[in-house]
């Protein structure tokens, strides 16, 4: 279990049906899915976090073939995006998907708007001090207040995770300028989904461009690494790519965003007894590229099924393979064995960019999976498969 481990005693009548501990994408979301199934209104619910989600913290980007729960706070979407390295660019058709941008902001009040709307729905705000399970049920600790209930979904990772055999843990950092000219210099209609024609050094440094208007955009510094850099160095980054890369001179920094993803090829437990995890502490951020938004839709669309049911809420994994690819690329990103840029270069040079759209959402076909591996080079993979096997 990721949680400090505690000793306080439970009362056997739990207060709530469900705890959500946690108020960021996968708390949020969960609690998103209950209300949008009109389902588990008699259910009593206890959102918990210490802070009240007012600030644009973040930005979350995600590919979706139909339009998704969150569809009305989509802030821009693209069909089109760049990927660039020193020997290749091209201009990826990303359909039948559509690849979206939801701020933080308008996620947290749209969010918090219905949540208010629900009589069932407590919130409280407080720093969450621990998980507690015994014989007669679970709860969380809240400012030193034990708070008992039937399910707890949480989506705190208390601590960095202890790492098996051939298990590795990389960080997914960033930095972000939200800009804007004074000239029209963006297409609105065409994103940068990765540009590795920055400085490889520190590790798998990436830059990605999500313009909104002609003069507005989110350029964000992104490293697979596992150290973090300096404060000053992402700014020199973003400062260098706007003026070498996007040729911009001169520019206004309208908001900024930093952030930290774990990658790893730890398998983290789904449940302990009636604590669920979710989120990136239920395991579900990719390992291999640190996308999160979808496979928390997935995971908690999953949930809600189950409570709906009268089932146990814990959903089951049937992604081995996919974990295995993830493990395989993360070993050879962590042993330095072949270039992140080069790897997810020929990801999109020789597949069909479809087909790796659905590899990275864990939803490819075997016969689509070996195309791709095919197409990556086979020694380092090899060797990399055969420590993790």
């Amino acid at each position: 279990m990721q949680s400090p481990s505690q000793s306080h005693p439970i009362g056997i009548n739990p207060k709530y049906d469900y705890i959500i501990a946690g108020a960021g994408c996968a708390g949020l979301s969960l609690l998103m899915h209950i209300i949008a199934s009109g389902r588990l209104a008699n259910k009593k619910i206890l959102l918990v976090d210490k802070d009240e989600k007012r600030g644009n913290d973040r930005t979350w980007c995600f590919w979706e073939k139909e339009a998704g729960l969150f569809e009305p706070i989509v802030y821009q979407h693209w069909n089109q995006a760049w990927i660039h390295n020193e020997n290749f660019s091209r201009l990826l058709s990303l359909e039948p998907f559509t690849y979206k941008l939801v701020r933080g902001i308008d996620f947290y009040d749209h969010c918090f708007k219905l949540i208010r709307q629900q009589p069932n729905i407590d919130i409280l705000h407080g720093e969450i001090e621990g998980l507690v399970r015994n014989e007669h049920g679970t709860s969380i600790i809240v400012d030193g207040e034990t708070i008992a209930g039937t399910y707890v979904f949480n989506s705190i990772l208390f601590a960095k995770p202890i790492l098996g055999k051939n298990e590795h843990y990389l960080l997914q950092h960033f930095k972000g300028y939200f800009i804007e000219t004074a000239d029209p210099v963006f297409n609105p209609a065409e994103a940068t989904l990765m540009d590795f024609r920055v400085s490889q050094r520190e590790g798998t440094t990436f830059v990605y461009v999500m313009p909104f208007t002609t003069t507005t955009a989110l350029v964000e510094y992104t490293l697979f690494s596992k150290n973090l850099l300096e404060p000053e160095q992402y700014d020199q980054g973003l400062t260098n790519y706007i003026k070498d890369q996007l040729k911009i001179s001169s520019y206004s920094v309208r908001e900024e965003e930093f952030g930290i993803i774990p990658m790893t090829s730890h398998r983290f437990p789904p449940s302990d007894g009636n604590t669920v995890h979710i989120g990136t502490a239920g395991g579900q951020t990719k390992a291999s590229s640190g996308y999160t938004f979808r496979f928390i839709q997935k995971h908690s669309a999953a949930i809600v099924r189950k409570l709906i049911n009268g089932e146990s809420p814990v959903v089951k994994r049937n992604t081995g393979r996919f974990h295995f690819y993830d493990s395989v690329l993360l070993d050879i990103l962590a042993n330095d064995q072949l270039p992140g840029s080069h790897i997810f270069s020929e990801l999109f040079r020789k597949n069909k960019t479809e087909n790796v759209l659905r590899f990275l959402d864990n939803e490819s076909s075997m016969g689509e999976e070996l195309k791709i591996i095919g197409s990556l080079p086979t020694w380092p993979f090899l060797k990399s498969a055969l420590r993790q096997l």
